[in-house]
């Protein structure tokens, strides 16, 4: 079992070509979780700002954009990089990962920059989250004693296919919310290991799937009740299998540098505005216990049955793999 920081430890091949090796135990199925692809390409940026391009001293991920373009796989992978445009104040380079008989699978940019020293206009908004998350004691949620949160049982989390989701610990709030396409959690490593930069690719993919509320809301509703659902309640629970969720695009805005040393806890609230013909946006907001903001992302992803998960690979090079 691989912990975080040994699954997205990179090595430099040359200047502009590092490798890393996806794990089995960060996989959803036999694909490698696309949070912890996107903190494995993340890691490969911060070594390459901090090795090829350390003149420009732009040691933090300000924005990631990725796309998915095929499924992924357990075993190595070659990230590319080229610079794009390097600059005083932000830089920016493009990534490819390949994997075996060539396949690019994971196409994006990256933008770094020092936020610690930036510097021009800044102005106060009245944003802030809506509904309002209920207070956290980290404390008294590690003993399972917080009256708003609870840890969450691994089974709901379908561990023996979300592999990735059993090296985290959920806490959810203890009363379920009404709206059920809000999904709010507070999330630790369960090897005690911290969240740094570089993890954020993967926190701002590791939560609750939405539509496995719908489920599980949907369930108890049939059984206490026998209500018939409408079309607007998505789905019959009989037809709510165990789902597959491929993203095919996730972007990534950092809004606050995390300590070098890390921190134990953030908290994730994802909600959807559309989930339609077995696709869906995904807007997710991560904030510290101090209750700053500290990144904004979004995604689009696809929701298809775990056979298109598992799916033998065809190997026919570049045309191979499609999600």
């Amino acid at each position: 079992m691989a912990s975080f920081a040994e699954a997205t430890s990179v090595k430099s091949i040359d200047s502009h070509t590092y490798g890393a090796n996806f794990h089995d135990n960060w996989c959803v199925g036999t694909v490698p979780h696309g949070g912890y692809v996107t903190a494995c390409i993340i890691s490969a940026a911060s070594l390459h700002f901090n090795t090829t391009l350390n003149s420009h001293k732009q040691p933090h991920p300000l924005t990631i954009y990725l796309t998915f373009l095929r499924r992924t796989s357990i075993g190595p992978a070659i990230i590319k990089i080229k610079d794009i445009k390097l600059g005083r104040q932000l830089s920016t380079i493009h990534v490819t990962l390949i994997q075996s008989a060539n396949r690019e699978e994971v196409v994006g940019y990256i933008s770094y920059s020092n936020i610690t020293v930036e510097s021009g206009l800044s102005l106060s908004t009245s944003w802030s989250l809506y509904p309002s998350p209920a207070p956290a004691n980290v404390t008294r949620m590690i003993e399972d004693t917080d009256e708003n949160w609870k840890s969450l049982d691994k089974e709901v989390l379908h561990a023996p296919f979300r592999k990735a989701s059993a090296n985290m610990d959920f806490y959810v709030p203890q009363n379920a919310s009404a709206d059920r396409s809000c999904v709010d959690q507070w999330l630790r490593f369960k090897s005690g290991e911290r969240f740094t930069m570089e993890s954020l690719g993967m926190v701002c993919d590791m939560f609750l799937q939405v539509v496995e509320g719908y489920r599980e809301q949907d369930n108890t509703t049939s059984k206490s009740s026998g209500t018939n659902f409408n079309r607007e309640s998505e789905m019959a629970p009989q037809k709510l299998g165990i789902f597959w969720y491929p993203t095919i695009l996730l972007n990534l805005e950092v809004k606050k540098v995390l300590p070098p040393a890390g921190i134990d806890w953030l908290f994730v609230r994802v909600r959807p505005k559309q989930i339609k013909n077995g696709r869906m946006d995904l807007e997710v907001v991560i904030l510290d216990v101090e209750g700053d903001l500290v990144a904004l992302s979004n995604h689009v992803a696809l929701i298809v049955g775990v056979e298109r998960n598992t799916a033998t690979r065809r190997d026919q090079g570049a045309a191979s793999a499609k999600l």
